[in-house]
């Protein structure tokens, strides 16, 4: 099975290992091969997004499958919720069965929030997490602005930088402590599982 996976950027990428090691326990010799496609800024949208799925699934590698993963919170007014979002990458894309959108509620770094006390260690503050529910953290102050926060009024040296900081707060980490609390994660996860034939995540 190959999978291929539009995602935004460099974050995603930091989540690409954690995401391999996650899947390899759970499909063992169903494993699939996962080919993430960023884009420095945001997923296609519209013709685009269709051209990128046909070509991914009739190239001269093809994929079995495409998953889009977009964020809702894109810095525009494109997408009003996670629904909203998934509903127009259909639309775009058209009546393809191998295709599947999904999306980061509000953006990727809601995924990394379960981590809370890994990014207080790391950017030198004890400020609690900013929600209990991880995705309800909004477009008014997205996550990646909340961890920058955390950074810089920190004893950490630096401000948060999607490329380095993602990967040292997922490094080794257990995605299923992700998954219980961010149910637009578990729905993208299940996906690959199902793909795959392998056992949901209830």
């Amino acid at each position: 099975m190959r999978i291929t996976v539009l995602v935004e950027g460099k974050t995603e990428r930091a989540f690409k290992p954690v995401l391999q090691m996650f899947l390899k326990n759970r499909l063992e010799q169903k494993m699939p091969y996962l080919d993430f496609f960023p884009y420095d800024g945001r997923t296609p949208k519209g013709d685009d997004l269709k051209r990128k799925v046909e070509t991914s699934l009739r190239g001269k590698r093809p994929s079995d499958h495409v998953i889009a993963l977009t964020d809702a919170y894109t810095g525009t007014t494109d997408f009003q919720d996670a629904e909203d979002a998934k509903t127009k990458m259909r639309a775009w894309v058209g009546p393809e069965t191998r295709f599947t959108p999904h999306v980061a509620l509000h953006e990727f770094e809601v995924w990394l929030l379960p981590y809370w006390p890994d990014i207080q260690r790391l950017a030198g503050h004890n400020k609690s997490a900013p929600a209990a529910n991880p995705e309800t953290v909004n477009h008014l102050k997205p996550p990646s602005h909340r961890i920058k926060e955390m950074f810089e009024i920190g004893t950490s040296r630096d401000s948060y930088s999607k490329a380095r900081d993602a990967t040292r707060i997922l490094k080794g980490k257990d995605l299923g402590v992700a998954i219980a609390q961010c149910a637009e994660l578990k729905a993208f996860i299940n996906t690959i599982l199902r793909l795959c034939e392998g056992t949901e995540i209830p």
